[in-house]
């Protein structure tokens, strides 16, 4: 999430109430996930064991819970509690908006675009040109939808990410102040959701076409020309590279990156990355051939132990 301007350091301290190391007049660009973070972003980290990765990432602020040896060109936020005020920092800037209509006024909506009835479109949405929303579609603030998209019926663009700290009380949750973008030439199914990025965007690229309810997490990032079957499930901060096939009810950990022109098979589970090229099945998903040969051998398993009998 990049700021309306640049502000200084002291500035943002101020907002979250928080101390801070450095030149008072350090620039503030914005903010964002550690995996995606930029010059000029804060980064947060509550735990000591994550406190190098923050550090030496690409994040020039540093939201952090104890004062440490602050790395060159960069500079610390010290609070008693980072998560809860990277929060406040998404209030600030992200506020949330009730909306008064069912099309928000703010909404852009391109030439040949169709609505059909019970579409709700929330603030600062961009739809492009000669789309079909089919009923029923709930389209969050801040998505940008390109031209000739066909959504179905039901889907969900731009819902909350599942992010969650847990605190004595219960479960805290991480707000989501990112956005959701959709592509030219991309084709949803019927009761897809589809999360917005924590802070940055979770995208489907251009002529990717995805079947009925598959779920789509935070952050995660889907190349071109991918074709999704029905019922997956994949995880927030996923890259999915150019012509990717995944069958139906596949599902994937976090932060992992399947190359392109992969082939999953039905009821694969990715636990790691994964290498372009290839086809791949099972669980944990391997290349098809070699996890076909392993389950051969189980099953020839009561009658080697016939044999030794």
């Amino acid at each position: 999430m990049k700021f309306p301007k640049i502000y200084p350091i002291k500035e943002i301290a101020a907002i979250i109430g928080c101390g801070f190391v450095g030149d008072e007049n350090f620039p503030v660009h914005g903010m964002n996930e550690i995996h995606v973070v930029e010059p000029g972003d804060i980064v947060f980290v509550d735990h000591s064991k994550y406190y190098d990765k923050a550090l030496q990432s690409a994040a020039t602020i540093v939201l952090i819970n104890k004062e440490v040896e602050c790395p060159e060109g960069k500079a610390l936020l010290v609070s008693d509690d980072p998560f809860r005020d990277f929060n406040k920092l998404t209030k600030h800037f992200m506020p949330f908006k009730a909306a008064s209509a069912t099309v928000s006024e703010t909404a852009q909506i391109g030439e040949g675009t169709v609505i059909q009835p019970n579409v709700f479109v929330g603030h600062n949405v961009k739809i492009g040109k000669n789309c079909l929303i089919h009923p029923n579609v709930i389209i969050y603030d801040n998505t940008i939808i390109g031209d000739n998209v066909i959504i179905h019926a039901g889907t969900i663009l731009g819902a909350d990410a599942f992010y969650y700290k847990k605190r004595p009380e219960g479960f805290d949750q991480l707000l989501s102040g990112g956005r959701v973008i959709i592509q030219d030439n991309v084709g949803l199914g019927a009761l897809c959701t589809i999360d917005k990025g924590v802070t940055g965007d979770t995208v489907i690229g251009e002529g990717t076409k995805i079947d009925n309810q598959v779920h789509v997490a935070h952050d995660t990032v889907i190349g071109k020309k991918c074709l999704i079957a029905a019922q997956t499930g994949i995880a927030g901060c996923v890259v999915i590279e150019d012509e990717v096939t995944i069958w139906g009810q596949v599902g994937t950990t976090s932060g992992i990156t399947i190359g392109s022109k992969a082939v999953l098979l039905a009821q694969s589970g990715v636990s790691k990355s994964l290498e372009g090229g290839k086809v791949y099945f099972g669980s944990p998903a391997e290349e098809s051939r070699d996890k076909l040969k392993q389950m051969a051998y189980i099953k020839r398993i009561p009658e080697i132990i016939e044999k030794l009998k």
